[in-house]
Order: C-alpha cells, then sequence, then structure tokens
C-alpha cells in the first residue's frame, strides 16, 4: 500500500531483507521473504500492527516479490524505495528438516555465481521519511551504518523506543553512539558479548543476550535476569527463532501502557517469555514464518495474547 502516512505508526524498521531461496539438498523447495528484519516487520504487519518498512530494493522481480508479500500482510511500503540501477538481495538457505538445522550462502547453489546483496537506505531516504521517524512508537533496525544511525536518532529524539539486534559490528565509533540511542540491544553472546561495552548504553536500555538454545540473558544497569529457552514440542527448522524472540516481545511491548517506556527488568521478562513461547512452537514448522504459514496470522495473535483455546497442532510424522 503506497498510502501516505498520516497517523502514528507502531514500528517503522529497515535492515536486512532479502528473498529467502529454501533448498532441501538440490531441489529449490520454496522462496520467500527473510532476513531479520524482514521477518519480523511482516510478522508484526501480520498481526495487525501498522508497520512500515524503510528499505532500498532493485526494480525486478524479486523487489516485486518482497514488496507483495509486505503489501498482502499489510504493512505501507510508501518508504520501499526501488531502483533499476540496483538488483534486490537473495540469500540461499539449506534445511535439513531431519536434523532440525540449516545454513545459508551468498552463492547461488544452481550457477555457482554471487547473489545481490543487501544495501543501506541512504541519507536523503531518512529526510523524505522523517514523518514516519517522528510518530512511531518503536524503531526497528538490525544492521548500522550513517544513515541508520540517523533514522534512530530522529526516532529517538521523537520519543520512539529504538529496538536494534546487530549481528556484528564495523564501526566501533558509530555502534557506541547507536548504543546511546536504544532502548532495546538483542545480540548474540557469541558473536557480540566481548565488544558491548555498557557504559556506552542509555540509562535503564534493556539488553537481551542470547546464548543459543541455552536460552538467554536480560541485562539492564547492574543487574541481569536468566531465562532458560522453552522446549519445542516438535523440532524441524529452527530458522528465525531469534526472529520469533523479537516478535513475541515487541508485539507484547505495543500492547503494554505507555509501550515500553519506564520498562524494567522483570517486565521485560515477562515480555520476553511471550517471545521465547513463539518461536518453541515455530520451530515445529518449516520456514522462518512456518507457523504463520501453517496456522494463519489469526491463531498466532490470539496464542501470543494468551488466548488458550488457541490450539496449535503440531505434525510428529
Amino acid at each position: 500500500m503506497h498510502a501516505e502516512v498520516t497517523a502514528p505508526v507502531d514500528v517503522a524498521g529497515t535492515g536486512f531483507t532479502v528473498l529467502d531461496r529454501v533448498y532441501q539438498g538440490d531441489v529449490k523447495t520454496s522462496e520467500a521473504l527473510g532476513g531479520s528484519c524482514g521477518n519480523v516487520l511482516v510478522s508484526l504487519a501480520m498481526l495487525h500492527r501498522s508497520v512500515v518498512p524503510l528499505l532500498e530494493l532493485g526494480n525486478d522481480d524479486v523487489g516485486d516479490q518482497l514488496v507483495s508479500e509486505f503489501e498482502c500482510a499489510g504493512a505501507n511500503t510508501r518508504y520501499i524505495r526501488r531502483s533499476k540501477d540496483r538488483l534486490s538481495p537473495v540469500l540461499a538457505q539449506f534445511l535439513d528438516a531431519e536434523a532440525g538445522q540449516h545454513s545459508f550462502s551468498f552463492i547461488c547453489p544452481e550457477t555457482d555465481r554471487p547473489l545481490p546483496r543487501y544495501a543501506s537506505i541512504e541519507a536523503d531516504h531518512v529526510d523524505d521519511a522523517a514523518v514516519v521517524l517522528e510518530s512511531c512508537s518503536i524503531f526497528y533496525a538490525d544492521r548500522l551504518s550513517a544513515p541508520i544511525l540517523a533514522a534512530m536518532e530522529t526516532a529517538s529524539a521523537a520519543g520512539a523506543m529504538v529496538y536494534f539486534e546487530p549481528s556484528s559490528i564495523d564501526d566501533d565509533q558509530m555502534f557506541a553512539r547507536a548504543l546511546q540511542h536504544c532502548s532495546v540491544l538483542k545480540y548474540s553472546s557469541d558473536r557480540l558479548d566481548d565488544d558491548v561495552h555498557a557504559s556506552h548504553m542509555r540509562p535503564n536500555a534493556i539488553s537481551i543476550v542470547t546464548h543459543g538454545a541455552a536460552g538467554l540473558e536480560l541485562r539492564q544497569t547492574n543487574r541481569s535476569v536468566w531465562s532458560a529457552s522453552t522446549p519445542a514440542q516438535r523440532l524441524r527448522d529452527t530458522c528465525g527463532s531469534g526472529d520469533m524472540v523479537s516478535i513475541g516481545f515487541i508485539n507484547w511491548l505495543l500492547n503494554r501502557p505507555g509501550r515500553g517506556h519506564g520498562l524494567g527488568i522483570d517486565d521485560a521478562l515477562e515480555g520476553v517469555m511471550v517471545g521465547q513461547k513463539l518461536a518453541a512452537a515455530n520451530c515445529a514448522f518449516r520456514g522462518a514464518r512456518g507457523l504463520f504459514a501453517t496456522h494463519g496470522a489469526e491463531l498466532v495473535r490470539r496464542f501470543l495474547m494468551g488466548d488458550h483455546s488457541a490450539q496449535i497442532e503440531f505434525d510428529f510424522d
């Protein structure tokens, strides 16, 4: 939908959004919108949240598919830019459903050629989207560049929560500046724990530090709380588990009075556990959003609201 944004926005976001091409063995089995940012934003739109992605895509068939998936979910695609001078990003994913494992590659297994890569939004894109950044409740990002940092600063200055889940640090100074605007920082202990300095965090910011299948840790100032992972009833595909934690938590934040402002670590634990339950349920289905694809967003929404009549049927074949 290309309508102008005139009402407050629940979530605006930018970052890693790609077309996932999924292979089992040598056979391509499916392709769908993916990437952490893509999964989080499209899922929240499916949960009836007002969502505005800020993305740079090519004017190509892959871009058409990604935009179509956002539109079908209910997101406002007014700020997805398309350019004939770039190709929309693609990522190959290899699924071993028997082992419940997956891997990724930026090389096409069919041609052995590099696949098109993700590109950040640009500075003028941030200026064009100022009305969105100044009206959103939450700004989400999983990548960092100078324009994305500017978007964080704009959203934070207007009172939005900034939810940042980086996978790497390419510029220490830029990363330290970004931490000053983060309300929630989510990252893997394996990748970044030695690089995140609490002194750079804004006061009372929440850190969600993931430890793989074991669970995760919440940190705030001098306190930390451990939350063990929720056991999966059926382990078919762990892809998207971390994204599901973010989806469940952000959806919980949006239901909370004050929408996350003044968030304490004990309150945050409640929301994170909702996300962990969603991640465990999603593991029973193939694909990063397999639960949504199999049972529909309405059942997922009821599940997240604690509706005990929202029964998820698991296939144990």
